[in-house]
């Protein structure tokens, strides 16, 4: 893995007029980010965010790289990026992923990320809106096949906080990491609080 010392994913001007909007709506509206770990030393690596319980997570995200003024990518299905409406998805950060059934998701991001020199990813670990205990683990295993860092980001409605964790590495069994995930999550609430994570009982 490289260290790109203080480097971060450069700021994209795409869109620049929109991500002003973006990022002075987040201000205005109260949030603030607890950034201690800002910036993120490395070129690649995977923002796992949650609790993911509306679609109002997707404008506070938005809102939150305008201020810290990097440009992480989301997935989505590859038909979502055709024309009228696929240039918005790809300004937004969006990247098209084969999604066939017999397509592995987790080797076609692997795919991307041994390519690009350098690109975040955000994945909701939820995998949906609705309360989900069983964890998708696809974000696991991708750092662990890239051998890149994973930056555990917590949107709390509450206190309309985004906090940024440290990096950490898939250096543990998945079980393992999952329940110290879900342990530092449980302490944000989200818009739809009963639907976000839920402390794990002792082990």
């Amino acid at each position: 893995m490289s260290l790109a010392h203080t480097r971060v994913f450069k700021y994209s001007n795409d869109g620049a007029v929109l991500r002003k909007i973006y990022a002075f709506l987040f201000k205005t509206l109260g949030w603030t980010i607890d950034n201690n770990n800002w910036p993120i030393p490395y070129k690649k690596y995977i923002l796992v965010v949650a609790p993911h319980t509306s679609n109002w997570d997707f404008l506070v995200g938005l809102g939150a790289r305008a201020v810290l003024q990097f440009n992480p990518r989301y997935i989505g299905k590859k038909e979502l990026f055709v024309w009228p409406i696929g240039w918005l998805f790809r300004k937004l950060g969006g990247y098209p992923v084969e999604r066939k059934v017999n397509t592995n998701l987790v080797q076609s991001l692997t795919e991307i990320f041994n390519k690009e020199e350098e690109f975040i990813l955000t994945m909701t670990p939820e995998g949906t809106r609705s309360y989900n205990d069983q964890w998708k683990t696809g974000f696991y295993y991708l750092a662990k096949n890239v051998q890149i860092p994973m930056v555990p980001v917590g949107f709390d409605y509450k206190t309309k906080r985004v906090v940024v964790h440290e990096p950490i590495f898939a250096e543990k069994p998945v079980e393992d990491l999952i329940y110290e995930l879900k342990t530092w999550f449980s302490q944000f609430e989200g818009k739809n609080p009963e639907l976000g994570v839920r402390k794990p009982n002792k082990r």
